[in-house]
């Protein structure tokens, strides 16, 4: 979103007119999730220059900062939120009268135009690198290096997907749910580290991220308040459980690695005492953000949350190449009294360089494509196509991530994956515009 008045005087028009009934403090935590995931990837970006970029995260080579991570591994926050928005968005389409397709098809928008642009962009700077005749291998450790946003997206993009049906099942039956999906991670867990099935935990990618998508449906409906009262008490159980676990049990303090691929009970443990702590100041937030200040910065924010996530990657990259062969910043040994010194202008770097990232991509999110309308009624055939469009870009989605860094080719990502992703992006695309001229 480019930085010119006009922009700013949009983003305090939207800020002036947002609805009474809106739940701000909703906002503010989507914005804060994904504010400290940024922060978080890179503090633990660690560059070095030989004559060759190369580098590391930060958690590997410095035992001391995986208590830290307890404090940037936001994502159960964003999953909670989004649980939270789907619901509330999905209940009021149907109360218009609107079908699931057509709800499918709108939600999925807004997150699939800036990752398709995403990986058009890389897709072609892969391209134009490898025949230019650049070194294949480190072509494809660029693009995945960039693409790690990837992974969480396509987690988040599955539970969406899911939302109709575990929306479904919330209604009847309420917080057993996650209570139940808490269950599965643990036998999950339990074959995994036993080594009695290990192929077992790999479910827990979709049952963590599910449990703290359906907390977000009990905070919408109510189910679970947003009080004091709830939310410390809730806070001080997983605070408990998660110390328990990694100071005691067999679990990593780290959140990030082992506690994250996949998902563990620690991890859950760490999001009850996120939720917790988030409800605990739900009021106090909510008061806060009536002032019109915060509340615009929280909007503009919002407005570009996707571009800001997928970029901040590629960022990290442009101020790697451009710091560091320049001289511009030195590379001591991770961990060392200078290192953390020049973790200050890195950081400002990098806020410069998305910035930039923002002004030109940014208005891609903002720009809604050919939707259905709220509360339209899209059809069967659309859903059928919305379903198989959808499957067929997670796939892809879940290929790309999955790759690892290497040489993949032309593209440097896998290109039956990406091409798989572009064939489902674009299925959904033209069912998106089919059903708004149905409408018309």
């Amino acid at each position: 979103m480019p930085l010119t008045a006009g922009a700013l005087r949009e983003m305090r028009r939207l800020a002036e007119e947002t609805p009474a009934r809106r739940d701000r403090h909703v906002d503010l935590l989507r914005a804060v999730a994904i504010g400290a995931v940024v922060l978080g990837h890179w503090l633990v970006t660690h560059v070095a220059y030989d004559g060759r970029l190369h580098g590391g995260n930060a958690l590997d080579l410095v035992s001391w900062t995986a208590p830290f991570t307890w404090l940037f591994q936001v994502m159960p926050l964003f999953f909670l939120v989004g649980g939270y928005s789907n619901a509330s968005s999905l209940a009021s389409h149907r109360g218009r009268g609107g079908d699931t397709a057509a709800w499918m098809l709108r939600r999925t928008d807004r997150l699939l135009r800036p990752t398709t642009l995403l990986l058009a962009v890389l897709t072609a700077v892969a391209v134009s690198g490898n025949v230019a005749g650049g070194d294949p291998g480190m072509v494809g450790m660029a693009v995945w290096l960039a693409g790690i946003p990837l992974w969480f997206l396509a987690a988040y993009l599955a539970v969406v997907v899911l939302t109709p049906v575990t929306h479904a099942v919330h209604r009847r039956y309420g917080l057993a749910v996650p209570v139940v999906l808490a269950v599965l991670v643990c036998v999950g867990d339990a074959a995994r580290l036993t080594g009695w099935a290990p192929a077992l935990g790999q479910a827990n990618y979709l049952f963590a991220w599910l449990a703290m998508h359906q907390v977000g449906f009990a905070w919408q409906d109510g189910r679970l308040p947003a009080r004091p009262r709830v939310g410390l008490p809730l806070a001080a159980v997983g605070a408990t459980l998660l110390v328990l676990l990694t100071v005691l049990g067999p679990y990593p303090l780290s959140m990030v690695g082992a506690n994250t691929s996949p998902p563990t009970l620690a991890l859950l443990a760490l999001a009850t005492t996120q939720i917790g702590l988030g409800l605990a100041v739900h009021d106090a937030s909510c008061r806060w953000l009536r002032r019109l200040r915060p509340w615009t910065v929280v909007v503009a924010v919002n407005a570009v949350i996707m571009t800001i996530f997928l970029w901040h990657m590629t960022a990290a990259l442009i101020g790697a190449v451009l710091l560091y062969p320049s001289g511009m910043l030195a590379a001591p040994p991770p961990g060392t009294p200078l290192w953390l010194l020049l973790r200050l202008p890195w950081l400002v770097a990098l806020a410069l360089v998305l910035l930039g990232l923002v002004a030109v991509f940014g208005p891609v999110e903002r720009r809604s494509g050919p939707c259905p309308a709220a509360g339209a009624r899209a059809g069967t055939v659309a859903g059928v196509l919305a379903c198989s469009g959808m499957a067929v870009a997670l796939a892809g989605l879940l290929g790309i991530a999955m790759a690892g860094p290497g040489d993949h080719g032309v593209t440097g990502m896998p290109v039956v994956a990406v091409a798989g992703y572009f064939a489902g992006a674009t299925t959904l695309r033209l069912t998106r515009a089919r059903s708004r001229r149905a409408q018309s």
